[in-house]
């Protein structure tokens, strides 16, 4: 199962902006990798954008603080489910979440239009 976590500039605290996070971790089978978020610059929709980009790398679990409406509505498309992060450490909210201590995230706000 291919996880995905929004990260801050240090790259290992989880971000507590999903669209505008400057990378994205992935972690699959005890293996992990960082990519940039191509949507943290975007004028607008970058909750879309980054939405899109998870589903493109086929992450199937988005462990995150927050995530607004138009993104949550990319993912239930996908299939990708999102569950709410506990504390900042990034790897381990990776072991929270397989060993089954994280809840799925019910509440999705409006979006920020462009404010960070």
């Amino acid at each position: 199962m291919k996880i995905a976590i929004p990260l801050d500039e240090n790259k290992k605290d989880v971000c507590v902006t999903f669209g505008r996070a400057p990378y994205f971790l992935f972690a699959q089978d005890g293996k992990q990798e960082i990519l940039e978020n191509p949507a943290a610059q975007a004028q607008g929709g970058a909750g879309i954008k980054a939405a899109q980009f998870l589903v493109d790398q086929d992450a199937e679990v988005l462990l995150t603080v927050r995530c607004g409406q138009n993104a949550n509505e990319v993912f239930q498309a996908a299939g990708l489910k999102v569950y709410q992060t506990q504390g900042t450490d990034a790897l381990e909210n990776v072991s929270a979440f397989t060993e089954g201590k994280l809840a799925e995230l019910t509440h999705f706000h409006a979006g920020f239009q462009g404010i960070q």
